[in-house]
């Protein structure tokens, strides 16, 4: 009886914050999956299976609301998978890793497995209804590069739900996610930053909630910002075992929270007495536990009082950064940024024989077939380069580029890079060749 009461508290919990719906695509999606069969395809793993797996376009699947009782594995890079909406588009899947590796498929052992790079996952639910608390059973896991989630559930009752493992050159993005497990249930490795969300732990006896792998990189950093966490009675904030480096700016813990600071995992755990296996893993850990422990916080309050392992610290952190300063773009170290809304703009044109290419900052993607409109007055119409940073249009421009113009024909040019928003590009033409 105790696990209906829990999940009975926690939508309880997660229905006191309303997201708001995010906006609409600016594009029309590339596919559409619906249950009822009004889409292209049925289910979103047939229409996974239809992209080639070198994919180098920004590509948008459209699922419609329904639930999707499937498993999902993402293989091709630049796809979006954008539901109807928060609640009504739900992908859900029973099962264990335990379970999974005594029956294991080619799919993979969470709900949802991400294995192309720049993958977005928007406006939908996914949940592995395994349903035993304290076991392991993935909701997303992925090892790939710039994976984008926003406005979305990814709910299970057993341990890492939300698993981004791609720990040496792996960045995250999450935005506005009610998250809910049981240990180490967010759990990334490499770089993740994670904002305005809430986070719930089902477990009473999980040794934590969440959890960070930085050992791949000293800069390697898990930055959470005004985030709210709750959970059962007792619940316990974060642990690491490897090198890990973990920022919380603005955040809220509930009055549940034990008074319990985040460490390193030490074995054996609880009161057992040491083994020496326990030994030998400790040894093991030392090796990848160079940097000390660092946990930094700014403005973190806990309802009913604050603890003192939470105190304001970010002077301490390597570098002294100001609250202000801690962005998705400083996360990243300025490799990537997420949050950035500016779209791709025209840097240069040039002509090889009768045709004109335009090379944009960025890559993009072309959807429909626009035409580059010529002083002249005709149209040079688009030939190639999708996917790339310079589109290739056949026609002669003579003259200055100033004259130039694109002409979208009701198609449009997108940023491929994963972001938090699809950015579509600025079409301003310089001034000369």
């Amino acid at each position: 009886m105790l696990l209906p009461r829990l999940l009975a508290l926690v939508s309880c919990v997660f229905a006191t914050v309303a997201f708001a719906a995010p906006a609409p695509l600016p594009i029309a999606p590339d596919f559409v999956v619906a249950a009822d069969g009004s889409g292209q395809f049925k289910t979103i793993q047939s229409a996974l299976d239809s992209l080639p797996a070198d994919n180098r376009e920004r590509l948008v699947l459209f699922i419609k609301d329904g639930t999707y009782r499937e498993k999902v594995r993402i293989d091709a890079g630049f796809i979006t998978l954008r539901g109807q909406s928060r609640e009504g588009t739900r992908i859900e899947f029973p099962q264990g890793r335990e379970e999974f590796g005594q029956q294991p498929d080619a799919l993979g052992f969470a709900v949802v497995n991400i294995n192309g790079d720049d993958c977005v996952l928007g406006n939908l639910t996914v949940e592995n209804t395994h349903g035993v608390i304290g076991k392991h059973a993935f909701a997303i896991y992925g090892k790939a590069d710039r994976t984008v989630i926003t406005d979305c559930n990814v709910y299970s009752q057993g341990n890492d739900t939300l698993s981004l493992w791609k720990g040496d050159t792996g960045r995250y993005y999450h935005a506005r996610l009610k998250v809910r497990g049981s240990v180490d249930f967010i759990c990334p490795r490499g770089w993740c930053y994670m904002t305005d969300s809430e986070i719930y732990e089902v477990n009473p006896g999980a040794s934590a909630a969440i959890w960070h792998d930085g050992s791949k990189d000293r800069d390697q950093k898990f930055v959470l910002r005004n985030c709210r966490f709750d959970g059962v009675e007792g619940w316990r904030f974060a642990r690491h075992h490897a090198d890990a480096q973990f920022y919380l700016l603005d955040c809220t813990f509930s009055a549940a929270l034990r008074d319990l600071a985040p460490k390193r995992v030490i074995y054996p755990l609880g009161d057992k007495p040491i083994t020496e296996a326990d030994r030998k893993r400790n040894a093991e850990l030392d090796l990848i536990n160079r940097w000390g422990e660092r946990f930094y916080y700014h403005n973190v309050r806990r309802t009913g009082g604050d603890y003192a392992w939470h105190a304001d610290n970010l002077a301490t952190a390597e570098g002294s950064p100001k609250p202000e300063q801690i962005t998705a773009k400083w996360t990243f170290a300025g490799t990537w940024d997420p949050e950035n809304s500016a779209g791709p703009t025209i840097s240069a044109i040039t002509q090889e024989g009768g045709a004109v290419k335009v090379r944009f900052s960025e890559s993009v993607t072309v959807k429909g077939r626009p035409s580059l409109a010529l002083p002249s007055g005709g149209a040079a119409a688009y030939e190639s380069g999708s996917g790339s940073d310079t589109l290739v249009f056949r026609g002669s421009v003579g003259g200055n580029t100033a004259a130039l113009g694109l002409d979208l024909n009701g198609g449009a040019i997108v940023a491929t890079e994963a972001h938090a928003t699809l950015r579509t590009a600025e079409l301003t033409m310089p001034s000369s060749m």
